[in-house]
């Protein structure tokens, strides 16, 4: 799980978990998405219209994957992840290391 201290995340609280975009299946609420993107625009934010929560997004990081919010998550208090401390704020310098993770 990814501790990420960029400006976005860190203001919003948002740990979250990459993973391959073949491991990630949305089961309703398509159509009640909107998109959000800045800086590079290269993530896609995407925010439910009706409660604003942000549940998972396409990082710029992993554009092959998703980052799944951790909190999200049914049941996330039972499940057991290390969490990782990844330096957002310099990302060019750091974003390679999070490569591997949206790989199958």
């Amino acid at each position: 799980m990814e501790d990420c201290n960029c400006s976005i995340c860190a203001m919003s609280g948002n740990d979250h978990i990459i993973v391959p975009a073949s491991r990630f299946r949305l089961i309703q609420g398509e159509s009640a998405l909107t998109e959000y993107r800045f800086n590079t625009s290269a993530a896609r934010h995407l925010f439910c219209k009706v409660c604003g929560i942000k549940s998972f997004y396409v990082p710029r990081s992993n554009p092959d994957g998703y980052a799944v919010t951790w909190r999200c998550i049914d049941n996330w208090q039972t499940l057991d992840a290390a969490v990782e401390q990844f330096d957002g704020q310099n990302w060019e310098a750091n974003a390679a290391a999070l490569a591997h993770k949206s790989k199958d």
